[in-house]
């Protein structure tokens, strides 16, 4: 495998991190909404990351960005201000390659640097794949909730693990 390189993301970086996120709203159960996304409302979820001062992170192999990463409020209320939830995805042909560890762990690293407590992240059940990842950065499972959202005519059991960063 080339050798990867992991980048804060840049606006130059929007259509890219606009493919990777579609890819996954088509293909997968991680992502759940019916339809994809638009340019402009990935330019508006950038422009929020940047104005939260959350980074999004991508990875690149050859030039090409392969997936990305980022974290974002748990919830909006002021009580929440030292949680943040994360976001790792990754093209196809990119995965389990180590990439998505290697992003996970500088997403982890920002979060901590930027003074947060916990990072939650809200997983699909049948996506073992990410919970192990998850969970072998040291996140531990802290809930299951059955059937709360729906995609492709399927109900969606979601899992929430917590990695606990230090003290804000």
């Amino acid at each position: 495998m080339p050798a990867v390189i992991i980048r804060d993301a840049t606006v130059d970086d929007i259509v890219a991190l606009t493919e990777i996120h579609n890819e996954a709203i088509r293909n997968s159960r991680a992502i759940w909404i019916d339809h994809e996304v638009t340019l402009p409302e990935r330019e508006a979820w950038f422009a929020q990351h940047e104005a939260d001062g959350h980074p999004v992170l991508v990875a690149e192999v050859d030039g090409a960005v392969v997936g990305y990463a980022a974290y974002s409020w748990y919830r909006p209320r002021p009580g929440y201000r030292f949680t943040v939830e994360n976001s790792v995805y990754l093209r196809p042909e990119a995965q389990r390659a180590g990439i998505g560890r290697a992003l996970m762990v500088e997403i982890i690293t920002a979060a901590r640097a930027a003074g947060m407590h916990t990072m939650m992240a809200g997983i699909e059940a049948s996506n073992t794949g990410s919970i192990a990842l998850h969970e072998g950065l040291g996140f531990v499972e802290v809930g299951r909730l059955p059937e709360v959202g729906i995609k492709y005519g399927d109900w969606l059991d979601l899992v929430l693990l917590q990695l606990r960063l230090g003290r804000a």
